[in-house]
């Protein structure tokens, strides 16, 4: 079964690969379907878009009063279509960590937010009643892969068939993910830790020695 923050439907989002057509409608459908603030990069690989051409598009619906460019990205205006419509696909949670009580929500998805890790390119924000997600794709747009924090648990997430056992570009982008947001969920001192930890490891003689002329 598909997992999912409650308010989001049986664990339900909307498709973002929309069908081919003109690509004022594309942009429009997607930032309509995924009910959030997409980054132009993240659009532009979710879309596969020419740049010049996205642009434009951008611009165009802008002036028409369909969308808004504000911090964050692009959002749609006016109202969305429903979650369970037919191009929606299910949710899927790959992986679930608990996070130490130390760590609050808005600290770890601020320090994740907008970022790129590995091989992994900003999306953007996907907003719910009960929660925020973050989104993440492959730089060819393809293996995306969300974020969110409930109750103290970090998931990640992927779009596609809750019942298939083949693993999928979404799959490896969501565990690439995971791993990074459970990085940036650690201390300073934790990090200053591992770094030591590190440079143990790799380097014999750490700390440098002192040599007596």
């Amino acid at each position: 079964m598909g997992e999912g923050f409650p308010g989001m439907g049986p664990g339900r989002i909307p498709s973002v690969r929309p069908s081919g057509g003109r690509l004022d409608d594309r942009v429009l459908e997607t930032l309509q379907g995924l009910r959030g603030r997409l980054a132009f990069s993240g659009l532009r690989r979710v879309l596969g878009a020419h740049p010049e051409s996205l642009a434009r598009s951008l611009a165009r619906l802008e002036r028409e009063g369909l969308i808004e460019r504000a911090d964050g990205g692009y959002r749609a205006l006016g109202p969305s279509p429903p979650l369970d419509a037919p191009r929606a696909e299910e949710l899927r949670s790959v992986a679930r960590v608990q996070l130490p009580p130390s760590v609050a929500a808005t600290f770890l998805l601020g320090r994740m937010t907008g970022r790129w890790f590995g091989s992994l390119r900003w999306v953007g924000t996907i907003e719910r009643p009960t929660g925020r997600l973050l989104a993440w794709a492959r730089r060819d747009g393809s293996g995306m892969a969300l974020l969110g924090i409930r109750n103290g648990s970090l998931q990640v997430f992927v779009p596609g068939d809750a019942t298939s056992d083949d693993p999928t570009e979404s799959e490896e982008a969501a565990y690439e993910l995971l791993f990074h947001a459970v990085d940036a969920a650690r201390s300073p001192a934790e990090v200053a830790i591992a770094a030591e930890a590190r440079a143990r490891a790799f380097a014999p003689d750490y700390p440098p020695r002192v040599i007596d002329n």
